[in-house]
């Protein structure tokens, strides 16, 4: 059966969806649909573990009718325990809203409720109830940071019993980091097609395309000086449909980067805890930046922001300004 309600003692923005337990009411806030499907998942396995007959009731906050919760957390003929998954709630209805805050005042003893919030401010005060209420709250917001990811993959890995190389990581975080839904099916397929240690070479014969010719290759060899390499891979990545936008974001994050680590070192500060970085970028940023001045770091700086403002619709000709950008950078590298 769940356990008494307690206040939750988790930090504001909630725990990591790995560490999600059963709670008579838990909350999972944020706008990464994959992170609380998963939460979602690991917490019907726990009530299904602890109570094997429980009965999982999905409901629809944007299709909500009045009523429904209180019918779904009702007692059933045989009283089995249930578990009420109510998503959408930054979507939902009035009378879900309202039905929610009703609940929270009286919980049923046989139920856990998971409630999903994607984001908003649609139903701000329902969340502020039920942050009130005691819930455990889950942390559902989409990971940017590049340490974060790193770390992400590494957890899917570790899950599939499978381990990589630090290189194999960087690769696959190069092909399919952008979209955290794809990195994880990347993971799962390297997995389930492979044994063994997940090499740079595997994720290169899985995604060699896309990580040859991806931005932050062109990125890559533009701040290196590369710029013979850095146009082929441009013009190969456009030709197969990439667009100038992200090429040049790729760009721009790479600059950022060095700079970072260039503030960082001077500033006497740890790029990896109080910046956000991965340690294989800040050990590469340190050995790039052995071919850059300050000076020349700003030139390439400020040509890649006049290409960012081009291709967003500032300039003609977006491939022509990505270009001149990369071969601005190289050349200021050089």
């Amino acid at each position: 059966m769940p356990p008494a309600a307690r206040r939750s003692t988790a930090p504001t923005g909630g725990i990591a969806w790995d560490q999600a337990e059963l709670a008579p009411v838990v909350l999972l806030a944020g706008s990464e649909a994959l992170l609380a499907e998963r939460t979602v998942e690991r917490l019907v396995a726990q009530a299904r573990e602890r109570e094997p007959a429980v009965e999982v009731v999905r409901l629809d906050a944007a299709a909500y009718e009045p009523g429904r919760l209180s019918v779904a957390a009702s007692p059933s003929l045989f009283d089995e325990p249930r578990l009420v998954v109510l998503s959408g709630l930054h979507q939902g209805t009035d009378e879900a809203l309202a039905d929610v805050v009703a609940y929270l005042a009286e919980p049923a003893p046989d139920v856990w409720l998971v409630l999903q919030h994607g984001g908003g401010v649609r139903g701000k005060k329902a969340l502020e109830a039920i942050r009130a209420s005691g819930a455990t709250v889950v942390a559902c917001d989409p990971i940017k940071r590049d340490a974060d990811k790193h770390a992400f993959v590494m957890g899917e890995l570790r899950r599939a019993r499978r381990k990589a190389e630090p290189a194999a990581v960087r690769a696959l975080l190069e092909a399919c980091g952008a979209d955290l839904r794809e990195l994880a099916a990347a993971c799962a397929q390297l997995a389930a097609d492979s044994t063994g240690l997940v090499t740079h070479d595997l994720v290169t014969r899985y995604y060699g395309g896309r990580v040859e010719a991806t931005g932050f290759r062109v990125a890559d060899a533009a701040v290196e000086g590369r710029a013979g390499e850095a146009v082929a891979l441009l013009r190969h990545a456009m030709s197969t449909g990439t667009d100038p936008v992200p090429l040049v974001a790729a760009l721009a994050s790479k600059l950022r980067t060095l700079a970072k680590v260039g503030a960082a070192r001077g500033r006497g500060l740890d790029p990896v805890r109080d910046l956000g970085l991965a340690p294989w970028q800040v050990d590469r940023a340190r050995r790039e930046l052995a071919g850059w001045t300050p000076e020349a770091l700003a030139a390439a700086v400020t040509a890649v922001a006049q290409a960012d403002a081009e291709v967003k619709g500032g300039g003609r000709d977006a491939a022509f300004a990505i270009e001149r950008a990369v071969l601005r950078v190289a050349d200021a590298r050089g």
